[in-house]
């Protein structure tokens, strides 16, 4: 019953002198030959696996190796379907850029973020721009201050050859807080009551 192993010594690859044996539900059964070990766990009808090699002797568990295997599997990709991958979503503006086209890309950005998403919003100088790298500045941290509450600035404009850019990360994100409700006052009657009269 040798099962394909995958990251662990099991069973006949076991070659060991001596091992420190654990059994199927925890407990200690003590150093005994690895022959005499995977004796057990035939016995058992289960699997002599390593489990930690770099002991002295090294520690072999009994447990059905197969299952244990699927379990793990199982388990990583559960992890990896929780893990989302960050992008990196690029943005890309010139100095002259005007209001509308500025705005529009700002929304874009917002977005992105928003989603979870790192941006990269950079600048590119042609020609004689790049003796006006100052407007470039002056657009990226423009654009940072209007992203500033639900970003954080990373880096700080940075020019690189005809590019200057930052990187903006999402904050994380807090659940609202649930507004508490205001204490409504009582309210005493207005009309006094009526005297009693007797006829």
């Amino acid at each position: 019953m040798t099962i394909a192993s995958l990251t662990h010594q099991i069973n006949d690859e076991i070659t060991d002198k001596e091992v420190r044996l654990i059994g199927s539900d925890g407990e200690q059964l003590g150093i005994m030959s690895s022959a005499a070990a995977l004796q057990i766990a035939v016995e058992h009808d289960m699997d002599l696996v390593k489990i930690a090699p770099g002991s002295n002797p090294p520690v072999c568990r009994i447990m059905d190796y197969g299952k244990y295997r699927f379990e793990q599997t199982k388990k990583e990709k559960e992890a990896k379907k929780n893990q989302r991958v960050i992008e990196i979503k690029e943005i890309r503006m010139s100095p002259g850029i005007d209001t509308n086209d500025f705005n529009t890309k700002l929304k874009n950005g917002q977005k992105f973020l928003s989603d979870g998403d790192r941006v990269k919003v950079s600048v590119r100088f042609r020609g004689r721009e790049m003796a006006h790298t100052d407007i470039g500045e002056t657009l990226l941290k423009e654009f940072a201050a209007k992203c500033a509450e639900i970003a954080n600035l990373d880096k700080a404009p940075k020019l690189e050859g005809r590019n200057m850019s930052i990187f903006l990360s999402p904050k994380p994100q807090t659940p609202p807080k649930k507004p508490a409700k205001p204490k409504t006052p009582k309210v005493e009657d207005p009309t006094p009551a009526e005297p009693e009269t007797n006829e």
